[in-house]
């Protein structure tokens, strides 16, 4: 036992990974997920990772007056299913796509990226998986990875328990941002498909399944093309290449319009969209009205497109109610794009193009609220 200067005993020199922070292992972390960051990286980004901010150097070539647009968001509870699973190879994704799917909505390009994630103990391997993750989703939304923060927080967190949160960053011109201003009575809704629940909604997902039915993740039910644990672990759709297509051949560029028998008929011209919604937390009932005018409300035909077999399971395992699933999830339709009457049969075509199964799925009409044909009121 020594004495230190103030007379207080002590066992010997403490260290930081005595108080349970491994710097080392933190460091390991870092060299193991360069690799992935790396694929991220464009001509604009200045230096690498590893400084006290990212730096980026836009391209702003045809863009009048640059505006920027920001987004933020978390993965939620379905973290604690990846815990459960061990498997940390997609929430990333979902980081990515909960993010930039906001930031499309206002009609913005993505830039760029940073991430965010705090845990009880870094494990190097662990943290990499993560980061490829995100890594995944900034290469399908053609932004870069810049940078990043991981956070050992012993005592916080339990040792297997981690969170994650990040932002976007895009850019429009500011005369063709997209905030739904232009929306008028007689616009079409058109619905791009989800990969299934995405990211909202977990909480009440865990209690149906894992904590009132007692289920487990590596249970199979009939109508899941995997097992429970798999498909509520599918990643979010990111809707970047889809609405970029559309955005890019809009404001006067030209589609092929053609003919009953499908060979192209002429070049037709299509304006943008007038609004777009990214159905997160609070399903249809909160999110559409977002963008709509005073005065404007949505009609919904909830037969128009095909929604993944997980909610039908969902809603009948949990007995509930068809209007409390479409104000919780987006029940197969993650992203929505209100185009003119004229425009949304060009809009539609450059979709499907793009790969999307898009839909015509309502309009937009007179008086406030969103109707959903079918659903108890």
């Amino acid at each position: 036992m020594n004495e230190n200067s103030s007379g207080i005993a002590s066992a010997g020199a403490l260290t930081y990974k005595d108080a349970g922070v491994d710097t080392k292992e933190g460091e390991r972390a870092v060299s193991l997920m360069k690799a992935h960051v790396k694929r991220t990286l464009n001509a604009d980004v200045l230096g690498g990772i590893g400084g006290f901010g990212g730096l980026y150097n836009p391209n702003i070539e045809g863009v009048k007056s640059p505006g920027l647009v920001a987004g933020t968001d978390g993965v939620g509870t379905k973290l604690k299913i990846a815990i459960l699973m061990d498997k940390h190879d997609t929430v990333g994704r979902d980081l990515v796509a909960m993010c930039v799917n906001d930031v499309l909505c206002q009609g913005a390009r993505p830039l760029f990226f940073l991430d965010y994630i705090a845990t009880g103990k870094v494990r190097a391997e662990k943290i990499a998986e993560i980061v490829k993750g995100v890594a995944d989703g900034c290469v399908l939304s053609g932004c870069a990875l810049i940078g990043g923060e991981t956070a050992e927080m012993p005592g916080f967190y339990a040792e297997d328990d981690y969170d994650m949160a990040g932002f976007a960053v895009g850019m429009a011109d500011e005369d063709e941002i997209i905030d739904g201003s232009r929306v008028k009575e007689g616009d079409i809704v058109i619905g791009l498909p989800s990969s299934g629940i995405h990211s909202n909604g977990y909480s009440l997902v865990r209690k149906v399944f894992f904590e009132d039915a007692g289920m487990s993740a590596d249970d199979r039910i009939d109508g899941l093309s995997g097992t429970l644990g798999e498909v509520l672990l599918t990643p979010t759709r990111i809707y970047a290449k889809p609405v970029g297509a559309l955005l890019s051949r809009a404001s006067g560029g030209r589609f092929a319009e053609t003919s009953s028998d499908g060979s192209p008929a002429r070049d037709a011209r299509i304006g943008r969209p007038t609004g777009m919604v990214h159905i997160t937390g609070g399903g249809f009932y909160e999110n559409i009205p977002r963008i709509l005018p005073k005065g404007l409300g949505a009609k919904i035909d909830r037969d128009a497109w095909d929604r993944p077999p997980v909610f039908d399971v969902l809603m009948k395992c949990g007995d509930i109610a068809e209007r409390d699933m479409f104000a919780a999830f987006n029940m197969g339709v993650g992203f929505m794009i209100v185009a003119r009457e004229a425009d949304a049969a060009g809009a539609l075509a450059i979709l499907r193009e793009s790969g999307e199964d898009a839909r015509a799925i309502g309009s937009i009409v007179s008086g406030e609220g969103v109707q959903i044909s079918g659903t108890e009121k």
